[in-house]
């Protein structure tokens, strides 16, 4: 691998852990730049910048940017499309669909398999590629169903657990408990698909321990509790919404 060269503007956690895992597999990796800083030089000296800065603030980095028609300029946002960067020759995007909760963790991840998503210049498949990383192309119209998809396996599904932290504190059991059977849960999706992985009370239709559990709760558990206990019936076909008529 010719050696290519890195500069991240933004180093917070997403930008660390490319920064860490880039120079890891390789690649050098300049010094780099903060939101607010003089952009003057940014380009120099560098095959690639990444705009690592949060959503909102992209654009704006990028049109602060020196133009350049062989430097690279991407940002890691998965909302985010290339019209962002348009003033800018070559532009792309390297999405990691990977929880990046510090530099550290996050660059170890990275290097874990990853799963990326790619569009505009080759560059970023290849630092994708080059991280041991696995590319799915987004194209600018799907960039906001992709992300919706990110957040609901990642940000979702951490609030979720929250609600077991929660209902195992009232017995005086360890979450740690019932990790295990989500860990299951999520491994049969990935071996069978979700419909087929469903299973518990509400995919037998057993009104009765859906009464018990609805009669258990706490009342501000019960709004979450319905409303994921529909989106399980939908997935099996059964009755919708849990609770009503068709459920006593």
């Amino acid at each position: 691998m010719s050696q290519r060269r890195l500069r991240i503007i933004g180093p917070g956690r997403a930008g660390g852990a490319l920064a860490l895992a880039a120079s890891r597999v390789g690649w050098t990796v300049r010094e780099p730049l903060r939101r607010g800083e003089p952009l003057v030089g940014a380009l120099d000296d560098v095959d690639l910048v990444v705009i690592a800065t949060p959503d909102g603030a992209v654009a704006e980095v990028a049109a602060a940017l020196p133009r350049s028609g062989e430097v690279v300029v991407a940002h890691l946002a998965g909302s985010l499309g290339l019209d962002v960067l348009a003033s800018h020759q070559r532009i792309g995007s390297l999405h990691p669909i990977v929880s990046l909760p510090s530099p550290e963790v996050g660059a170890d991840r990275l290097l874990d398999g990853a799963w990326f998503a790619a569009a505009g210049d080759e560059l970023l498949r290849r630092l994708g590629e080059d991280l041991g990383g696995r590319i799915i192309t987004v194209g600018d119209d799907q960039r906001a169903i992709h992300h919706a998809a990110a957040c609901v396996a990642a940000n979702h599904l951490v609030a979720l657990m929250s609600q077991v932290e929660r209902l195992a504190a009232t017995i005086g059991a360890p979450v740690e408990a019932y990790l295990d059977i989500a860990r299951g849960a999520l491994d049969g999706v990935g071996d069978l698909g979700a419909a087929t992985a469903l299973t518990g009370p509400v995919s037998r239709f057993d009104t009765t321990t859906i009464r018990r559990h609805l009669d258990a709760l706490a009342d501000d558990e019960i709004g979450l509790y319905l409303a994921l206990a529909d989106e399980a019936a939908r997935l099996s076909g059964r009755p919708t919404p849990v609770g009503g008529p068709a459920w006593r």
